[in-house]
């Protein structure tokens, strides 16, 4: 869903190759989705001469390790979310990648659809007005508790895994990185939240909230409100806007309700990757805004008096 099929439909991609550490799952992953080259491991495809950008999709954890090996190799990264462990580890990733010349993008894909396009140009228009507050919330439930999201030692957490979206969207919607005020987990066990609530504030001077969670009383909530003095904005599913989405706009021009494409949000993600290893093309989800959005991970953490997480 994330790159294979989105790479069928794009002339400009070929997933050529693909590696696990079970070499037998690798195999009949490419035999089911048709891919030429199988590695048994992961240096041996980040050092295969024939590929040109690798995707990092393994456990959070593990995420800085490979980014860093792939640059090394000098392949472009398109690097799932969170981007590392932690921000100062994030740090060190943009580092190495602004002093190389390939492209690193965290997966961020609905950043990349046009339903939160729309919204970043509704909020610019002053249409809302002057802004007061901007509420996210990414709340799904996983009740499998052996899950590697609910792994300390694999970085997870609901906060890392759901938290990251709605942290990304406060940040996209609220137009800067806010100073997290404090937050309340609900454990799993002593190092993991199953959710997580933070209140946040901007520099301007409105408030926010991020919400989260993997097993809560919020079964299901994958949404946005940004409140300004002239109006409101609310959004239901930004995250996937593909499968189902609704966008409501209340200011003094009256009240409507706009819709947009259900072409997938991975697709226009991967038109962004490929322009950008391709043609040079700015992306909205680079290395320096991953650092921004681990920053506010971490002090969530901090603030809901639970340990930072750590790369393997």
């Amino acid at each position: 869903m994330a790159l294979v099929t989105p790479a069928r439909r794009n002339a400009e991609v070929v997933v050529a190759a693909v590696a696990a550490r079970d070499g037998s799952r690798a195999r009949a992953f490419a035999a089911k989705h048709d891919i030429a080259r199988v590695h048994d491991n992961y240096p041996a495809l980040i050092a295969d001469p024939g590929l040109d950008a690798v995707y990092n999709p393994l456990p959070n954890s593990l995420h800085g390790r490979w980014t860093r090996a792939a640059l090394a190799a000098g392949k472009h990264v398109l690097c799932e979310k969170p981007f590392t462990a932690n921000a100062a580890e994030a740090r060190a990733i943009a580092e190495l990648a602004a002093m190389s010349d390939r492209v690193v993008m965290e997966a961020f894909h609905y950043r990349y659809h046009p339903l939160v396009l729309r919204i970043e140009q509704i909020i610019a228009s002053g249409e809302l007005g002057r802004l007061e507050r901007v509420e996210a919330a990414m709340c799904f439930p996983l009740p499998k508790f052996a899950d590697i999201r609910y792994n300390y030692s694999l970085a997870g957490g609901s906060t890392m895994d759901a938290g990251c979206y709605a942290v990304h969207m406060a940040r996209t919607f609220g137009g800067a990185t806010p100073e997290v005020v404090s937050a309340r987990a609900k454990l799993r066990d002593a190092d993991i939240d199953r959710a997580m609530t933070a209140e946040l504030r901007f520099a301007s001077g409105h408030t926010g909230r991020v919400r989260c969670s993997l097993w809560s009383s919020h079964v299901l909530q994958m949404s946005a409100r940004v409140v300004g003095d002239r109006g409101e904005l609310r959004v239901l599913n930004p995250v996937m806007p593909q499968l189902f989405h609704r966008l409501s706009v209340r200011s003094a021009g009256g009240r409507r309700v706009e819709h947009f494409t259900h072409r997938a949000s991975y697709a226009y993600q991967l038109d962004a990757f490929a322009g950008a290893v391709l043609r040079g093309e700015a992306v909205k989800t680079g290395p320096r805004d991953a650092v921004e959005n681990m920053t506010v991970i971490d002090a969530i953490y901090r603030a809901a008096g639970l340990p930072l997480r750590e790369p393997s």
